[in-house]
């Protein structure tokens, strides 16, 4: 594979660091490596296979460089703002805000459901918010085999899907201290509101949910609803889907194409309690999914349990591998 100049925007935050442990972990050819953040944070160093770099501060000029391809990791405004600038320079820009998901001519990229789209990416290729990056890793070959119809989300969304303020909060609320970025306790609670409140009633991250999936799966058809629920976990997101299907299935069937399908591991044994447990998940790249049963209410439906690891496999290293199939299709 060929090496590339690597950019990291965001590089101290949460994402940004796992982006450098994941770029290592999976031997991303690098030859030169950028690391970028705000003011704040430049100037100090971050360690990448045991050479330290320093992290400069970003501005207009930072993509004045032989940079091929940007991960971004440092919220949707400064996405908005430097993102541009990146591509008009030739950099490929992979983006894990929100800032340009549902762009017509943007694509959003999970890389075991829609490689190809990445080859129309016009210098800006979009990361899927991380509910929705599990989910669909388990939904598109089920939706290939037997046509999904309709999507039922329920999620329960680690505390780490907030970043740093999120886990303070569960950390100072467990010490009995008073909480400073939810609206509520976290601590020893669930609270069913991730994101603002829209007129529709329901939360940004719902609808995220919800128009993200048909973009990604490129079906509009697809009738789906979703409740996003924030629970005291530190890290891991789990899904309960349900799904009904066009098609009439044996459940074996659906066990094997779900065990068949890239990037997922199917733990599902009830007789020895085997099934995804986000504390068992964390640090993993691949989507679990277990309680695999089918909906007795329906014709054709399914319940299942997915788990994944919202940091790495919702973030970082689903843009790491967006990043590897733009070498992979000599996109620069």
């Amino acid at each position: 594979m060929k090496m590339a100049n690597i950019a990291i925007v965001g590089a101290t935050g949460m994402v940004g660091r796992t982006f450098l442990k994941v770029l290592e972990d999976r031997n991303f050819p690098i030859e030169n490596l950028y690391l970028f953040s705000s003011k704040k944070s430049a100037g100090s160093s971050l360690e990448f296979k045991g050479k330290n770099y320093i992290v400069e501060e970003l501005n207009e000029n930072s993509f004045d460089r032989d940079i091929d391809i940007a991960l971004f990791s440092a919220g949707g405004n400064v996405s908005l703002k430097y993102a541009p600038i990146a591509k008009e320079k030739g950099v490929i820009v992979v983006d894990n805000s929100s800032a340009f998901r549902m762009h017509k001519d943007i694509p959003l990229v999970v890389p075991e459901v829609n490689p190809e789209d990445i080859k129309n990416h016009n210098g800006i290729i979009a990361n899927p918010n991380c509910s929705t990056i599990q989910a669909v890793v388990a939904l598109k070959p089920l939706h290939d085999k037997f046509k999904i119809k309709r999507i039922v989300y329920s999620t329960y969304q680690a505390v780490s899907g907030s970043g740093v303020n999120g886990i303070n909060d569960l950390e100072e609320g467990l010490k009995g201290n008073k909480n400073i970025f939810y609206p509520h306790q976290i601590a020893n609670n669930c609270l069913p509101h991730i994101d603002t409140f829209l007129e529709n009633g329901y939360t940004k991250e719902e609808m995220k949910m919800i128009n993200e999936t048909m973009k990604i799966l490129n079906d509009y058809s697809l009738k789906i609803t979703s409740t996003t629920v924030r629970v005291p976990v530190f890290n891991c997101h789990s899904e309960s889907v349900n799904v009904e299907f066009e098609k009439t299935f044996e459940i074996e069937d659906i066990f094997k194409t779900l065990r068949n399908a890239h990037g997922v591991v199917v733990l599902d044994d009830p007789s020895s309690n085997e099934y995804p447990l986000a504390l068992n998940v964390t640090g993993k790249d691949e989507v679990f999914v277990g309680r695999i049963r089918r909906d007795f209410s329906l014709d054709n439906g399914i319940n299942m349990w997915i788990v994944a690891d919202n940091i790495r496999k919702g973030a970082a290293t689903n843009a790491v591998q967006i990043a590897e199939y733009i070498l992979k299709y000599n996109l620069i």
